[in-house]
């Protein structure tokens, strides 16, 4: 696992350690916590007999793109259920999860609310027959084992890793997977992400039978809400670029570390403490700025 050392001034001043965890660099289709979180799945559906796998996202996203990927490396057929009406050209996104083989059907956004329950659930088998069912984003219990992992590849001390938060499926595992004193960090990327908490320990107990105290989500750093940007945002993911030479996505990653630096100029974090900063991913290759 590639650990950089982050230099910065401002970092320094605050007598903090930033150090970027390059989970992103795992695989260029799969990179980082998506396949953490699939790598489970996977397995699953191959020992359940599964030859489908079918998950949910927006039309811009990129865990769509990533089970696509994994379906056609594993020899496995896809589904994506995208939210929202068909618009054709597929953008970017959705052309890519096509090319790999994914079919792709629609939910209008009242019927997609619902897409867990069992009435939605029984409509998609039928019209594709019995498959695999990963949620949207990934997160559930074997997401969790995967992302647990983690922590224990990064080969140097640490007192808190830091994620971005879209579903809670990646805090969970990295709190999963922590040894004792340590503590995970969530920035939500969603606005109004009071819920995600809730998620969490659900994800927690799920796969560990009782949630953990050692995990917090900070709902203030969201940027306007999910896939969508500030000029402050904006400015400091081009510094970032220019003093750093690291191209940050402004959904996740971006959200991330100007979060994490807006903290620490708070002294939010004792001198001393040793960040490990997980760069999950990449965006999605099309996201609308602002949009959702």
């Amino acid at each position: 696992m590639r650990v950089d050392t982050l230099r910065d001034e401002r970092i320094a001043a605050a007598g903090v350690t930033v150090l970027l965890v390059r989970d992103d660099l795992v695989d260029p289709e799969l990179p980082g916590n998506k396949w953490r979180k699939l790598k489970y799945n996977l397995v699953a559906a191959r020992e359940q007999g599964f030859g489908t796998l079918l998950t949910f996202g927006g039309a811009y996203s990129n865990h769509l793109r990533a089970v696509a990927a994994a379906g056609r490396r594993c020899g496995l057929r896809t589904i994506g259920v995208v939210r929202g009406e068909e618009h054709l050209p597929l953008n970017p996104s959705l052309a890519y999860a096509a090319a790999q083989g994914m079919a792709l059907t629609y939910l209008d956004r009242e019927t997609y609310r619902r897409k867990h329950t069992p009435e939605v659930l029984a409509r998609l088998e039928r019209d594709w027959g019995a498959c695999y069912v990963i949620p949207e984003g990934g997160s559930n219990a074997l997401a969790v084992k995967g992302c647990a992992e983690l922590p224990g590849e990064i080969g140097t001390h640490f007192d808190v890793i830091c994620c971005p938060v879209g579903t809670g499926g990646t805090l969970a595992g990295l709190a999963a997977g922590l040894s004792s004193g340590q503590r995970a960090l969530g920035i939500a990327v969603l606005k109004g992400a009071g819920f995600l908490a809730d998620e969490v320990r659900e994800l927690l107990r799920q796969a560990l039978g009782a949630p953990t105290d050692n995990w917090a989500v900070d709902l203030d750093h969201h940027y306007g809400g999910y896939a969508k940007r500030t000029p402050g945002l904006d400015a400091f993911v081009a510094d970032f670029k220019l003093r750093h030479g690291l191209a940050l996505d402004p959904i996740y990653t971006g959200k991330l570390l100007a979060g994490l630096y807006d903290l620490i100029a708070q002294d939010a974090f004792p001198p001393g403490t040793r960040l490990a900063v997980v760069v999950t991913g990449t965006a999605p290759l099309d996201a609308p700025h602002g949009g959702a």
